[in-house]
């Protein structure tokens, strides 16, 4: 199962293990079954501590129970093969299960301890999902740290008859003690949050705690990164708050197009990222949702920013860097259908809809290659383009027409997803020419129409916003309101990409620093980076 590579890399982290765990499989006769016993007996070969057992008794084979030997509480199941995507959080369990301490703040660690139960967790993912795994190790996590907690990670793929019983058709699809819980990728933070009454309240007083920042940037995607690393290298107390850190990074497959880096994934290039933050003593408050700018009266003075559980964060400079969303259709059956055969993710979801019938609306690039992707897995593709012609490049528009089983339709109108049953059956669409409409009758529906900035916040700010709800900024980043500055997606930048967004935050940092060196401040001690440190 292992090839020579992985096999060297898992004997290397096996090391770290401390305490003893033992591996239970359930089986039959499957060909899954088979590949299910050879992995772990790979595995178990590899270092003393580790036992492998295939006598499990458990309904779903194949299965298989990760445990610590000296304390049987402390386990985690898996159901299919965690290969993929997953290898890592495999590895990862393994070793939290053996007593090698995980990467997470003590503070959050403590919350997970403190939680009460039962909590019953089943979670379905699939092999080529990259936003699975943070959903699967952060239950994987809570399971081995707290004995009123039990996850089950099931590769959907495997269990195709529960995928179809419980009508998942996206993933990460999580349920609590047999009802849904969240469809969607979820930090282990954010599933604490839902678990915790008092978490809002919390991480409220933790952000209000926290000194004036000399420069604070709202927005952990590649623009706000790069502006936090060049004010922190400038010597100045620099704060990130985030929805999410990565941003939309932490949605996007392979990257070719970053200059002297042949090839990335998003997901990898956050890590990159985060662990550039924390060697520049940058304070990250990650899942803090900004809601109200409250401008400083004058220059050198505080901005106030409130977050949503009514924390606030003050700081001399402010560099907004919130990014872009995918945008929505905005036709009836939309929001009914998400995630029951509405989909945003084409690689994410793409393996679920394996032989069916599907639709993408959008014929950018974006659109073409999720509709080429979504080809070579579903039966039938359908691209749907409102405009009169496809806007993806030629390259891409003759790899999509070379496709057997791809139709275009372009100067066509989406008006409508229809459902059946609790998921999607059609979609209407109306020829922009002849005013004909059509029903197209379907699985799926991936929609892929562009981006919508992240600035409703601001609308009473008083910055200036684009027609587009985009931050007007000028060449230099800056706002029309002394100290905030702008970067990346949010802003009127005509071209939305990931260079372009680091460029833009390096641009605003140093503007920052320029605003910072000639305002003296004149409300409110900020402390210097050094102190903080």
């Amino acid at each position: 199962m292992l090839d020579a590579n992985l096999t060297q890399q898992l004997k290397s982290y096996l090391e770290n293990l401390r305490e003893p765990i033992e591996l239970i499989a359930s089986l039959d006769d499957s060909e899954k079954s088979a590949q299910t016993r050879e992995l772990l007996t790979e595995i178990a070969g590899l270092h003393p501590k580790v036992t492998a057992s295939f006598d499990g008794n458990n309904e779903r084979k194949p299965s298989f129970e990760i445990r610590n030997a000296n304390n049987p509480q402390r386990s985690v199941r898996f159901a299919g093969l965690p290969m993929g995507h997953e290898f890592t959080s495999l590895v990862l369990t393994l070793l939290w299960a053996g007593g090698h301490p995980p990467k997470v703040d003590s503070e959050l660690l403590e919350q997970v301890r403190g939680l009460t139960g039962p909590l019953d967790f089943e979670m379905y993912f699939s092999l080529s999902c990259h936003n699975c795994p943070d959903v699967v190790q952060a239950l994987a996590l809570m399971a081995l740290e707290n004995p009123n907690v039990t996850a089950t990670l099931i590769e959907g793929g495997a269990y195709q008859n529960e995928i179809d019983a419980r009508q998942v058709m996206g993933v990460p699809a999580t349920f609590l003690n047999g009802e849904p819980f969240y469809n969607g990728k979820m930090e282990l933070a954010e599933i604490v949050a839902r678990l915790d009454s008092g978490a809002s309240e919390k991480a409220a007083a933790r952000l209000t705690a926290q000194e004036p920042f000399e420069v604070l940037i709202i927005g952990g995607g590649p623009a706000g990164v790069a502006s936090a690393i060049y004010t922190a290298r400038k010597g100045f107390r620099t704060g990130i708050a985030a929805e999410r850190f990565g941003g939309q990074l932490n949605d996007t497959l392979g990257i070719e197009n970053l200059p002297g880096t042949e090839y990335t994934e998003g997901p990898r290039l956050v890590t990159d990222l985060k662990t550039q933050v924390d060697a520049n003593a940058i304070e990250l408050m990650n899942l803090a949702f900004a809601e109200r700018l409250e401008p400083a009266t004058q220059k050198g003075a505080l901005h106030t920013v409130h977050f949503a559980g009514g924390g606030t964060l003050k700081a001399r400079a402010l560099i907004l860097a919130t990014g872009a969303r995918w945008r929505n259709l905005g036709v009836p059956g939309e929001t009914e259908y998400r995630n029951k055969g509405v989909a945003y993710c084409p690689h994410c979801d793409g393996p679920l809809f394996k032989g069916k019938r599907i639709a993408v609306v959008g014929g950018g690039n974006s659109g073409v290659e999720a509709a080429i992707d979504l080809a070579q897995i579903v039966g039938h593709v359908t691209l749907i383009e409102f405009d009169h012609q496809l806007r993806a490049d030629k390259v891409l528009q003759d790899k999509l027409r070379s496709m057997a089983n791809v139709d275009v339709l372009v100067s066509a109108q989406t008006t409508e997803i229809t459902g059946a049953d609790g998921k999607v059956n059609a979609l209407k669409w109306k020829d922009r020419n002849s005013g004909e409409e059509h029903t197209l009758a379907l699985e799926g529906v991936f929609i892929q129409i562009g981006l919508v900035p992240n600035s409703e916040w601001l609308k009473d700010s008083g910055i200036e916003l684009s027609q587009h709800g985009e931050i007007v900024t000028d060449a230099r980043g800056a706002t029309n309101l002394p100290g905030v500055f702008g970067a990346g997606d949010t802003t009127t930048v005509p071209y939305k990409q990931i260079v372009i967004a680091m460029g833009q935050g390096s641009t605003a940092a140093l503007s920052a620093f320029d605003y910072l060196i000639r305002n003296t401040a004149i409300d409110g001690e900020v402390q210097p980076a050094n102190a903080a440190a």
